[in-house]
């Protein structure tokens, strides 16, 4: 490898480093901002949410992989510029394509590491992310009782509090109702302070009442009618401590095969055959709905305009059947032949019968559009992992030459136009996306639409840098609305051009 290489591998990997941790973080901190509800206090252990972080960032790996080799390119060919390093490796007679071959390499690289990536591990980090949400939001929340309000979150038990004292935990006017035996509001305690805490294990409760009472219905048979009565039953107490065992607080981890056949867990192999699994599934629907209801929709519409001895039959291939139905040119002669009686019994049994077929059809067509939809998305998620992985290379052919042009190095102006390039293209990706989701187009042109473009703007912008084009001098579109003015200005107030200079 010459030194040339290296130096500008060198000057490539600590920018891209940077900028991939970085990126991988503002996205984790947007996920915590959207699950943060899911996640507060639940009392997870500090390995559960290591362990939920480390999937969450390893699924967001194919989308900041992009943005980081965008803003790593640039930043390296604009510091490049900026330091006239490249002038001089130009003014040495090495062409812009030589200089950046071997980022050229290592974005193929990385391309084909993203769509291994995407292929064999994200799968599986989606499933492991997908399942630890789902036990982390039906595990129960832990105690947070708030004042005024009635807090049932204990299993049997319904506790308000008046009052709390955040600095020593002491309660104020407390009131408990005891449903262990299930019987209503038949047993209440009230305290004037108390004290409440979880032990170290969490799984029991303790709470501690200082003076109070303990109102309660005691159910007793009546010995003269034998029937049951409640009498009233008060005791008083100084001190109080009742000890709850707490079920649900602890984290139960679910069968991640519960989650495995979800589109977003397969590779592509699986998504390959799980949507022919859909097609010819949907296919034999689509076929036994024209068997079994066409036909006999059929067959019961003309048999209720026949007379009683010739519907008894009820078969197409019954002899009096064919010969009475050759004697009926149209059913208002049918009509014709039947009572008043008849003519109502046989249109009520047809409206009934359409009614039938209709509720069928519409039943059918529901799970038929569900299944297409649930195709497209098959479709959607086998084209991303190859837009995904390209996209690498794409925003390295538009970040190279695009840092040659500005010639600005470091955070500023290459974050912000990385930026832009990214939300364009993410906005592009999510609109074909949703096209393609609504059958508008086919998942072939939606997936590749935005990439497609993005590679043109990058070829236009290659060419360009290979000519040192300057489409970034403020002075080329100063002078072009100058120009403009001028036309309309008179003589003496016209505009004069500023010099061009190639910076």
């Amino acid at each position: 490898m010459k030194k040339l290489h290296k130096f500008i591998l060198s000057s490539f990997f600590g920018p891209f480093f940077l900028t991939f941790f970085i990126v991988v973080f503002l996205l984790l901190m947007q996920f915590l901002w959207k699950y943060i509800d899911d996640l507060a206090g639940k009392g997870l252990e500090i390995h559960v949410l290591a362990e939920l972080m480390f999937y969450v960032a390893s699924s967001l790996v194919p989308l900041a992989l992009p943005l980081a080799i965008l803003l790593a390119s640039l930043m390296t060919m604009g510091d490049l510029g900026e330091h006239f390093e490249l002038t001089a490796m130009k003014a040495s007679g090495i062409s812009l394509p030589r200089i950046v071959a071997p980022l050229v390499i290592l974005s193929l690289f990385l391309t084909l590491t993203a769509f291994l990536f995407s292929n064999y591990v994200l799968p599986k980090t989606n499933l492991k992310m997908v399942s630890l949400l789902h036990d982390i939001a039906n595990q129960r929340p832990e105690l947070q009782i708030r004042e005024g309000i009635f807090y049932g979150g204990i299993d049997d038990f319904s506790i308000r509090i008046g009052k709390k004292d955040y600095k020593t935990n002491m309660l104020y006017d407390l009131k408990i109702y005891d449903h262990t035996k299930q019987n209503g509001n038949t047993s209440v305690t009230i305290a004037d302070s108390g004290l409440m805490f979880m032990t170290e294990d969490k799984k029991y409760l303790s709470i501690t009442l200082f003076h109070g009472f303990n109102y309660s219905d005691v159910t007793k048979k009546s010995d003269q009618y034998n029937q049951n009565t409640y009498p009233f039953r008060r005791d008083k107490f100084a001190k109080q401590e009742i000890r709850k065992e707490l079920v649900g607080f602890e984290l139960n981890r679910t069968d991640e095969s519960l989650f495995r056949q979800n589109y977003r867990m397969l590779s592509l192999r699986q998504l390959k055959y799980s949507s022919d699994s859909l097609k010819k599934s949907m296919t034999n629907r689509s076929m036994l709905l024209k068997v079994d209801l066409v036909p006999s929709l059929l067959l019961r519409y003309r048999s209720n305009f026949t007379n009683q001895q010739t519907a008894q039959a009820n078969h197409p291939n019954d002899s009096l059947n064919k010969e009475k139905y050759k004697n009926y040119k149209d059913f208002e002669t049918v009509l014709n032949d039947l009572s008043i009686q008849e003519r109502i019994s046989a249109v009520s049994s047809v409206i009934y019968t359409v009614r039938d077929a209709r509720s069928n059809i519409t039943s059918n067509a529901s799970i038929y559009d569900s299944q297409i939809r649930l195709i497209r998305k098959h479709d959607i998620e086998w084209w991303k992992k190859f837009t995904l992985s390209v996209s690498c290379l794409i925003f390295f052919l538009i970040g190279a030459p695009l840092g040659a042009i500005i010639r600005r190095g470091g955070l500023g102006m290459p974050v912000v136009i990385s930026v832009l390039f990214f939300v364009l293209w993410y906005v592009l990706s999510l609109s074909t996306e949703k096209m393609v989701r609504e059958g508008v187009v086919s998942s072939v042109v939606g997936m590749w639409a935005s990439s497609v473009i993005l590679f043109v703007v990058g070829l236009f912008l290659i060419r360009k840098a290979t000519v040192d084009s300057s489409i970034f001098n403020v002075e080329i579109y100063l002078n072009f609305f100058k120009k403009i003015i001028n036309c309309v200005l008179p003589k003496k107030l016209k505009l004069k051009a500023e010099p061009i200079i190639n910076k």
